[in-house]
């Protein structure tokens, strides 16, 4: 199968853009994480690709979105937000739309007869933010009272009716800089 159509449309409706929901946690995501790393690894050999986010923190319920962290060397963020592109990933259509500085790509693929959505966040290898996002996801896999911390806090804000990603990202703020500190 051709590794381009692999990569599936975010969404097959406008709404699904925006509504957001609470799932349980699925292990299956982790499967599908990683056949989308080998798939932009292969496409950009220069990038390292790792899975984040709740998704890759077993047991950790939430949205249900895969997010990958795509980081590039100095110079190579246009040839990676070219190899994404070219795999099918999409630009951002709604709500809080990254800058093309720090672009997020959005996609799904269907793994195991289940569509995951996807988050790819592209960043450079340098930035202090890869540390972040690496050490929240590891102090939630290791330490079980926070992992279930934080999802009473995304089903709150969820079950709450707040529905945007810029004020749902914001609401879980607070959570993360308690566990990482600022940043």
């Amino acid at each position: 199968m051709n590794r381009n159509s692999l990569i599936l449309p975010y969404a097959e409706s406008p709404a699904a853009y925006v509504q957001a929901v609470y799932v349980q946690y699925d292990p299956r995501a982790i499967g599908a994480a990683a056949d989308v790393v080998a798939i932009i690894e292969d496409a950009a050999p220069w990038a390292e690709v790792e899975h984040i986010g709740s998704t890759a923190i077993p047991g950790c319920a939430g949205k249900g979105i895969v997010d990958l962290m795509a980081m590039y060397p100095t110079n190579r963020l246009v040839a990676t937000r070219a190899a994404l592109d070219g795999l099918g990933f999409q630009r951002q259509k709604v709500g809080h739309i990254f800058p093309e500085e720090r672009p997020m790509r959005i996609g799904a693929v269907e793994h195991d007869g289940t569509r995951y959505r996807l988050h790819v966040h592209v960043i450079a290898d340098t930035s202090p933010e890869v540390e972040t996002l690496r050490r929240f996801r590891d102090v939630l896999r290791t330490d079980r009272a926070l992992r279930d911390a934080y999802q009473a806090r995304k089903r709150a804000i969820l079950e709450s009716g707040l529905q945007e990603r810029r004020a749902y990202t914001d609401a879980k703020g607070e959570f993360i800089r308690s566990v990482i500190g600022p940043h």
